[in-house]
């Protein structure tokens, strides 16, 4: 298993293996189970490569929290050099990304950037922006188009933010940001963008053409 010597600063992917039937559920109706976990995929290894390009640049770690699978299918995919953990088995997704922010932080990294898979125009210029803005601000959000977020950042454990959030609503980055205010913390704000979620996000994915329907 591969040596990781601590940075300062961690940017840590959720990530799922791709299996179909249990990836990008909601899409299966538009893209069958086979085509849902292909886009997966593409997304997936979009959001790596992206991550990739912030490390030729910017020094911060990179490790990947992973469901589904086992690490050997993660290494296999994704590449053998990563930093790769399980997620936390239980609790909802508010649960898991405030373990993956106390775990860091407990391990001494000074600042933390939690993303998914799901956005395809995260870049690496957006990554790098959001590690800048926590070098002045105390949490920095990038608000997704649905009303959620697709990442969230922090130079602190906060578990208050995790905390009676209606995750998987559309109230989700609004209560955030409320909740942050109440404690009184500097907010930063990236662009908005569109998270792959649902059929009516499709038209906003290119390689999506290549998908067809599976029907049997």
């Amino acid at each position: 298993m591969a040596d990781f010597k601590p940075m300062s600063e961690r940017l840590v992917v959720f990530a799922r293996y791709p299996v179909p039937g249990q990836a990008k559920t909601r899409l299966i109706p538009a893209l069958g189970a086979d085509g849902a976990a292909c886009l997966y995929q593409q997304l997936a290894e979009q959001t790596v490569r992206q991550c990739r390009l912030l490390q030729a640049g910017y020094p911060v770690a990179l490790q990947i929290q992973y469901a589904g699978g086992d690490e050997d299918k993660m290494r296999a995919w994704l590449g053998p050099e990563l930093d790769y953990r399980a997620q936390k088995e239980t609790g909802h997704l508010g649960d898991r990304m405030h373990h993956a922010f106390q775990t860091a932080f407990q391990e001494g990294v000074s600042a933390v950037v939690v993303i998914g898979t799901d956005c395809p125009e995260l870049d690496a210029p957006l990554l790098e922006q959001a590690f800048n803005a926590l070098q002045q601000q105390d949490l920095v959000l990038g608000p997704a188009v649905d009303g959620g977020y697709y990442l969230i950042g922090l130079r602190q454990d906060v578990p208050q933010l995790f905390q009676d959030i209606a995750w998987s609503t559309s109230q989700v980055l609004a209560q955030t940001i409320n909740r942050a205010r109440q404690l009184g913390l500097a907010i930063a704000l990236l662009p908005q963008l569109r998270d792959m979620d649902t059929p009516a996000d499709l038209a906003f994915w290119q390689p999506v053409t290549n998908l067809t329907r599976k029907t049997g």
